[in-house]
Formats: structure tokens, sequence, C-alpha cells
């Protein structure tokens, strides 16, 4: 296995610099917008325009990609992430930062997909899983990571948003030296969204309620946590102990969702969470134990619905079905922070953990009537659980164990100019 792992070493490194600064970003925008006196509704739709980048770039970068090399689109998209980082302390309009939100959105987006492509070819069958669960660990561990950077400086000045963009800069460097070819990417045959959801109505519903409530967590926890008096460094806690809960209670999940009816879990994971939200509305002790339980229920419903889609697909179509489920979750997400915002202007500061009870409410009751309906699938019919980074791009779905060689087909680079790259 280590054999495996030291060729991509480079790429891992880059990973988490990149995870650490988008971290890092997505909160210190909420704390800094709650400083300079945003509308919480402005706020929202800015936090969204990250989202609507995101999917344009998971959408277009493979493309691009075939065009010029994997080389020439990471170095670019990593200079507009930095360069965009850098607009939002220049400017404090939320015009502007919408813009910026943007551009991050498509730039994150689009190292992703580089970065996992490249992963993707140096896996085999045998050892995809491992190299996911890898990349799994550094996704979650650089945002946490990110989230305690925050404390590092004062929201209010320059220094945290130049670490930012020093964190996407340092990112080019391993990629740039890495004596790992770079693969051609191929872009897969598509199961579109109507497919799709013939195919799984359950997979695809809680994929985009999930997506509106994580969404609503990564644009509006922040300044959830500012408005409620939190310091600096109780948000950064506030927001990492989501993320740990989800990143514990994911494989637990998920090895249960693999012994019985992927519906019970998702039925019971997404009852647990709405209880838990209520709780939080009402509680008038610290939050943390909820929280973190919270998180460990609710982030983990996205891998599920994805398996559970997983279950009712044939071998060839779930490369492609990943990618669409990714596009379902985007645009949830982009929905999040805006309804996340529109419910805290309506009903306080609290309507953040309503727009929570509502989302999971939704994918409970839609479960609900799928585990009535349905009949309980065989465990000799499930797929793998795969846990799926809460931040990925379509590409993560070629690091699927279950997916075959010849699903997606990565051949070395043949462009002359980005082959002299390479000793």
């Amino acid at each position: 296995m280590l054999s495996n792992i030291l060729p991509v070493w480079a790429l891992f490194i880059g990973i988490a610099m990149i995870t650490l600064g988008n971290g890092l970003q997505g909160t210190l925008l909420g704390v800094r917008a709650s400083m300079e006196g945003f509308p919480t509704m402005t706020t929202g739709l800015v936090m969204s325009c990250y989202y609507a980048g995101f999917l344009l770039g998971s959408l277009y970068t493979p493309r691009f990609v075939m065009k010029v090399g994997h080389i020439r689109v990471f170095a670019a998209l990593a200079s507009l992430a930095s360069a965009a980082v850098l607009i939002h302390s220049l400017f404090l309009e939320p015009m502007v930062w919408g813009l910026a939100r943007l551009v991050a959105g498509v730039s994150f987006a689009g190292m992703f997909v580089v970065a996992e492509s490249w992963l993707n070819g140096r896996s085999t069958n045998e050892i995809r899983g491992k190299i996911l669960s890898i990349y799994m660990i550094i996704q979650y561990g650089g945002f946490i990571g990110g989230q305690f950077l925050l404390n590092l400086a004062s929201p209010e000045g320059y220094s945290l948003f130049i670490l930012i963009s020093i964190l996407l800069s340092l990112a080019l460097v391993p990629i740039l030296i890495t004596a790992v070819p770079a693969p051609v990417l191929e872009e897969p045959e598509q199961v579109g969204l109507r497919d799709l959801w013939k195919i799984s109505p359950l997979g695809v519903f809680t994929g985009i309620n999930v997506g509106i409530a994580h969404g609503a967590i990564w644009g509006m926890g922040a300044v959830f946590a500012q408005n409620t008096g939190r310091t600096v460094t109780e948000t950064s806690i506030f927001m990492a102990t989501f993320v740990l809960g989800g990143f514990i209670f994911q494989w637990p999940l998920g090895l249960l969702s693999d012994k019985i009816d992927r519906k019970r879990v998702i039925v019971g994971a997404s009852w647990v969470a709405v209880i838990l939200a209520v709780f939080c509305i009402f509680s008038t002790f610290d939050l943390s134990i909820l929280i973190f339980m919270f998180g460990g229920v609710s982030l983990p419903l996205y891998a599920l619905s994805l398996a559970y889609t997983n279950d009712h697909l044939s071998q060839d179509q779930m490369v492609a079905a990943s990618s669409t489920m990714i596009l379902v979750y985007g645009l949830g997400a982009l929905l999040g922070p805006a309804l996340a915002s529109i419910m805290m202007s309506a009903f306080g500061s609290w309507g953040f953990f309503l727009i929570q009870v509502l989302a999971h409410t939704a994918v409970g009751l839609f479960a609900l009537v799928y585990l009535a309906r349905e009949p309980e699938l065989r465990h000799a019919d499930h797929t793998t659980f795969v846990s799926v980074p809460f931040r990925s791009s379509p590409m993560a779905a070629v690091l699927n164990p279950e997916a075959h060689d010849e699903d997606v087909t990565f051949t070395p680079v043949e462009n002359e100019d980005e082959a002299q790259l390479y000793p």
C-alpha cells in the first residue's frame, strides 16, 4: 500500500493545502460579513454564489482539461482562487464578494477535478477504496484545521486573507513538480437527472435536501455563531465540531447500511437529525455535544443517498450517476445559504436550525414512504458503502471501489509541452 501512496504524496499535500484554505475561507467570510454589518439575507446570497461557481467548475473543468491538460488548468485555477480571496479584503461590497465567491467556487471545484482524476490515474480496483479513504481524511482534516486557523489573527484585518492566498499558492508547488504522469480525462457517459429520478427517487430527493441543509451549514453556520454572541474562537470550534461529528460517524453508519436495508438507516439518521436540531433551538445549555451528534447523523446522509442510488444501478452507470448526484447535491447547496438567510431574517438567528429541521423532515417523510412501498433489498444486492468527502467534485465518483477500470479511461498525457515538465 505504501508503494502506491508514495508516488502521489505531492497530490495529497496539494489537496491538504486546498482544503485548509477552503475551510478557513468559508468561515472567515461569514465572520467578516457579520462584523461588517452585512444583512443576513445579503450574506446568504453571497455565500450561495460559491455553490453556483462550484457547479460550473464541476461541469466545465473536464472540457478544459481535455484541451490544455491538467497542469495548466490547475495552475490557472489556483491563481484565480488566490486572487479571489484577496479581493474580499480589498472591496467590502456584497456584490464584489458575490462575484469573488463565484470565481472561488469555479476554482476549487476545478482543482478538485484535477487532483481527483490524477489520484484515480494512480489507483487500481484493489487500492481505490484505500486511496479514497486517505483522500476523505485529508479533506475532513483540512476543513477542521482551517477552522482553527481562524484564531491566528483578527478577522477584521488582512492577515487571514493573505494566509489563505499563501496556502492556495503553495498548493501549486507539489502539483507542478510531481513526476507522476498526468492522465488524459475522458468525460463519462451521462445519466441525466430525469433518468436518475426514475431509477432512484429517494436518492435524488435525499441528495437535494441534504444539499440544502449542508449548504446552509457551510454558508451560514459562522454567521449564526456570530449572531448568537460567540467569539471568533468559539465560532471556529462550533464549525469544526459539525465536521468532526460527520467524520467520526460516517463509517459506522455506512457499515450499518451495508448490513441492513439502507432506507432504514436514512430514515433513522434523518429523524435523529430533526430531533437534535429541535433540541438545538430550545436548549439553554452549551450546544457542543448536540452539534457534534447532529453533524454525525446529518453529514453522512449524502454518502448514504449515493450508496442507496448505486444499489439500483448497473455497474456501468455508477460513475455517470455519481456525477449527476453531485449536481443534485450542489443545486441543494446553492439554495441552502439563501433559504437559511430567509429563515434567520424571519425568525431570528435560530432560523438557522429551522431550515435543518425542515430539510431533514422532508427526507425522513419521503424515506418513510419508500420504506413502506419498496421491498427490502437483500444484503447480497447492496453495493459497498463508500464514504464521500462533503465538498468533493464529480471526479470523486471514479474513486468508488465498486467501479471497474473500464468505466472511465485514463491514458498517459500526449501533450508534448506538458510532457516536458516531467523528468
